[in-house]
């Protein structure tokens, strides 16, 4: 009987490990902090962070191990003139498989400038989606903030494998928002934060006028991506096609967060898959990146010749 109940522990336990939708890797910076505060605390951060990200449980989907979600976050730290309160920059990557190859495509690379919380070593990391503001809007401010990227990177996961798959989450995300927490230092969530906050990137994907940019996602990733293996010229097609669709949503919204938020971390790829075009697929995509993805606009110009 014993041996029945230990088989059925680990029955439990090894469904429980594939039951978690991210495979990801927090690293906390440290070396802006002054040598007078204790590095363990920053260590304990690490480790509780990537418990809090990897071990809870963000659907009610399953996943298997290979269908786990890479990303990364990299927190950046820096001390405050208040005792055990961080300013942080945050950047988030996150990408997804190619179908029928080892490839992993970008889907986030950015950066989160603004970031303040408070931290105790072995303080609990706790988050509750009905109560994000939690008991003390410093301590909450972390937790909140790392939960809405996950939801962000589940969002975009699942609207590049189906049309509107990510609704869900981008729901769950603007409900952070909406009920952030509020105090002092901390910034990010209102409208008039800034033009390119977390705010502004799960209105511009939940925005009925925006709807475009779901089906650029869907597009690019299932339609384009996922085909380059086996009619690689169609896949290039497709991606074309979402760049002309990325270029009128870009006229009609001109400096909307979310059109240069989907360049980033993008261009070496977007090189590669048009490198081998036809001259005039390649001179248009050239055209095309050069006018949206302004910072790698040199690149595009001299390798997409």
């Amino acid at each position: 009987m014993r041996k029945l109940n230990l088989l059925f522990v680990l029955l439990l336990v090894a469904e429980f490990s594939t039951a978690q939708e991210l495979n990801c890797k927090v690293t906390v910076v440290s070396n802006r902090i002054g040598g007078n505060i204790n590095q363990n605390v920053f260590r304990t951060l690490q480790t509780a962070l990537n418990n809090f990200v990897n071990n809870r449980k963000w659907t009610t989907d399953n996943f298997a191990a290979n269908e786990k979600v890479q990303c990364s976050f990299l927190l950046n730290l820096e001390a405050t003139n208040d005792l055990n309160v961080y300013n942080a920059s945050l950047t988030v990557q996150a990408a997804r498989p190619v179908f029928n190859t080892s490839y992993l495509c970008p889907i986030i690379n950015y950066q989160d400038e603004n970031i303040s919380f408070k931290y105790v070593e072995f303080q609990q990391l706790d988050f509750n989606d009905n109560r994000v503001s939690g008991t003390d809007a410093q301590v909450s401010n972390l937790t909140a903030v790392f939960a809405y990227y996950v939801d962000m990177i589940l969002a975009f996961d699942y609207d590049s494998f189906a049309p509107r798959g990510g609704d869900i989450y981008f729901q769950k995300a603007q409900n952070i928002v909406n009920n952030a927490p509020d105090g002092r230092n901390i910034s990010g969530w209102k409208a008039f934060d800034g033009t390119r906050n977390r705010y502004w990137l799960v209105e511009n994907m939940l925005n009925s006028r925006y709807t475009i940019m779901h089906d650029v996602y869907y597009n690019y990733y299932r339609m384009g991506m996922d085909k380059l293996y086996e009619d690689e010229n169609t896949a290039r097609t497709e991606v074309l096609n979402v760049l002309n669709l990325l270029n009128n949503f870009n006229t009609d919204n001109p400096n909307k967060m979310i059109n240069q938020f989907f360049f980033q971390g993008k261009s070496t790829e977007l090189i590669k898959i048009f490198s081998k075009a036809p001259q005039q697929d390649k001179a248009r995509a050239s055209e095309l990146l050069q006018k949206m993805d302004i910072t790698n606009a040199a690149k595009y110009k001299d390798e997409l010749k």
